[in-house]
């Protein structure tokens, strides 16, 4: 018969599988319900002509796309780190490259969007002719290019100074595979340039937008509501922020003892990892209206008559 001691400790490792396995259900859930809400609201935009040919919301529908792969490339790091799965550093490297690709392509998209804000009530008479779609296509394109640069850097310096590429089997930690003191430099002074480009351009374009507002001659209410976009522009930005004091967050994390470094990481992962990617897209489709009904409507399979899309 188990003595006391032996119950108690199986009772413990129970009770550690049970947390576990809630914390891996509340991670993947939300992951998946904001991925499926994303696939709604581009299916939305995709459905309706005058969603598809305004350049916000083909900006939107980017920020969509990028916000999706982030989600789907956190579920499966943490899938990666639960399980505790060992890959080639080849296969590591592509999938840090692409993370980290879209990680910086987030709020260069909220400067386009801020700039194509501030052109359509600064200048509404010529916003037609500046913001047409193909405009709005390369700088898309160019969003990707200046986005791609740090983690083309990254992966090149690893193919040239690296261990043998794809030979090496390693848990997927960035930390571990670009540990290089010549990454880190790297990566701060990109992200150091990233987001004070970005702030500026936004701090800009809401003090223009701010200005355009109090005269006479300008929609008071169309500038006010632009004004209030670009303000969520900067709060979304800030969200942005958080992810790049990840690796800071979890140093500190590890300075403490026992299981409160696991949980107070687990903490760490779903308010600035997850939070961030889940609500930017929704407070932002949710507030326009234009394009609210449109989205309720199709979420919904239009089971609920009463509500129409606005635009048709």
């Amino acid at each position: 018969m188990a003595n006391a001691s032996t119950i108690f400790d199986i009772a413990a490792e129970l009770d550690r599988l049970n947390s576990d396995m809630l914390k891996f259900s509340l991670s993947i859930l939300p992951c998946l319900f904001f991925i499926y809400i994303n696939c709604v609201m581009l299916v939305t935009l995709m459905k309706k002509a005058a969603f598809r040919g305004v350049s916000r919301y083909i900006l939107f529908g980017h920020m969509l796309i990028t916000d999706s792969i982030q989600l789907l490339w956190s579920m499966l790091s943490y899938v990666i780190a639960v399980v505790k799965v060992y890959m080639s550093n080849g296969t590591c490297a592509i999938l840090l490259t692409v993370a980290n690709i879209t990680t910086r392509i987030s709020p260069l998209n909220l400067a386009v969007m801020a700039l194509e804000r501030y052109s359509a009530i600064c200048f509404p008479l010529r916003h037609a002719e500046i913001a047409t779609n193909t405009r709005t296509g390369i700088a898309i394109g160019v969003i990707w290019v200046l986005g791609s640069l740090n983690a083309l850097i990254e992966f090149f310096l690893f193919l040239s100074i690296g261990p043998p590429f794809a030979v090496t089997q390693v848990y997927c930690i960035r930390g571990k595979l670009f540990e290089i003191k010549l990454y880190l430099d790297i990566n701060r002074v990109f992200t150091a340039v990233y987001l004070l480009s970005v702030g500026l351009i936004i701090i800009y374009t809401y003090a223009a937008i701010m200005v355009e507002a109090r005269s006479v001659s300008s929609d008071k209410v169309k500038a006010t509501k632009a004004r209030n976009t670009v303000l969520l522009h900067f709060i979304q930005l800030g969200l942005c922020l958080t992810t790049f004091l990840i690796g800071v967050l979890n140093v500190l994390a590890s300075r403490l003892e026992g299981r409160a470094v696991a949980e107070v990481k687990y903490v760490i992962f779903m308010v600035f990892v997850i939070l961030p990617r889940c609500l930017s897209p929704l407070i932002y489709g949710l507030r326009d209206e234009s394009f609210r009904p449109a989205f309720v409507y199709y979420f919904t399979f239009g089971l609920k008559k009463k509500i129409k899309p606005a635009v048709t």
